[in-house]
């Protein structure tokens, strides 16, 4: 059974999962546990920025290992941890706080972000991972662009095994969205991101996929596949996650810092 993510639209947001706003008081270093992490690569900014946006299970280990690994890339590296301002931890079990709403939190932070002289304020692209995957594809979507608080769009977004509408949600992207899923992924089924691909095929940000054979949920983290408690395989395929970082790095590095 695939994981039930909410893929409400863009407008009409409850009040009570109103967007989360960042300003100084939000921010700490790596490790801090603040809402928003910020991960500085070595050397003189401004520098370009990536958003890490983590699964349903909130900030774990995986979401700071992929920040290190973006620094290391020589990217500013933002966690941005939609749950405990919120106070939740995680929400695998029961999804109170959609994608469509953490998009609109991912807009809020680089609104943020391009106040700071560390980042190069047109150069900002977001990671996501699950339903934080789904949260990077809302942000990248045209309408969902908060335009009347300064929004603007991302210049890349890479989502790993999000839950795709399967072709149901047609609105185009502002973004170059790249997605990366197994084949073998029960929890978010690849099939779903195929039509994705296919019924945005001819808009001017086609977004672009590439499916694992043999992977399953969660291929990237480092723990070895096993059942969850939902039922579904999660876990980690060398070769998948290895050719991901590959794609993800030349699918960034061609975005946000091409000449």
């Amino acid at each position: 059974m695939a994981l039930p993510f909410i893929l409400a639209q863009c407008v009409g947001l409850q009040s009570t999962r109103e967007p989360l706003s960042f300003d100084a008081k939000s921010v700490g270093g790596p490790n801090s546990g603040a809402p928003l992490e910020l991960w500085l690569p070595p050397g003189t900014g401004p520098f370009p920025a990536v958003l890490v946006m983590h699964g349903c299970d909130g900030v774990i280990d995986h979401t700071r290992s992929w920040a290190g690994r973006l620094v290391g890339w020589g990217y500013a590296a933002v966690i941005v941890d939609s749950f405990g301002p919120r106070g939740q931890r995680s929400i695998c079990e029961r999804f109170v706080i959609s994608a469509t709403v953490r998009g609109q939190d991912a807009h809020n932070v680089a609104i943020y972000l391009r106040t700071l002289p560390d980042i190069q304020a047109d150069r900002i692209g977001i990671v996501g991972f699950s339903q934080g995957g789904s949260t990077g594809m809302w942000a990248a979507i045209d309408e969902c662009i908060p335009v009347d608080r300064g929004g603007r769009p991302f210049q890349a977004a890479v989502a790993y095994y999000p839950a795709c509408s399967g072709g149901t949600v047609v609105s185009p992207f502002a973004t170059d969205v790249l997605i990366l899923i197994g084949k073998d992924d029960t929890a978010t089924p690849a099939d779903l991101c195929i039509k994705t691909i296919a019924s945005r095929a001819n808009q001017a940000h086609p977004p672009a996929i590439k499916v694992y054979s043999g992977a399953v949920h969660a291929f990237d983290f480092s723990t070895l596949p096993r059942v969850s408690t939902y039922g579904w395989m999660f876990g980690n395929h060398p070769e998948a996650a290895a050719d991901s970082f590959a794609m993800t790095k030349a699918f960034l590095d061609a975005r946000l810092k091409a000449k």
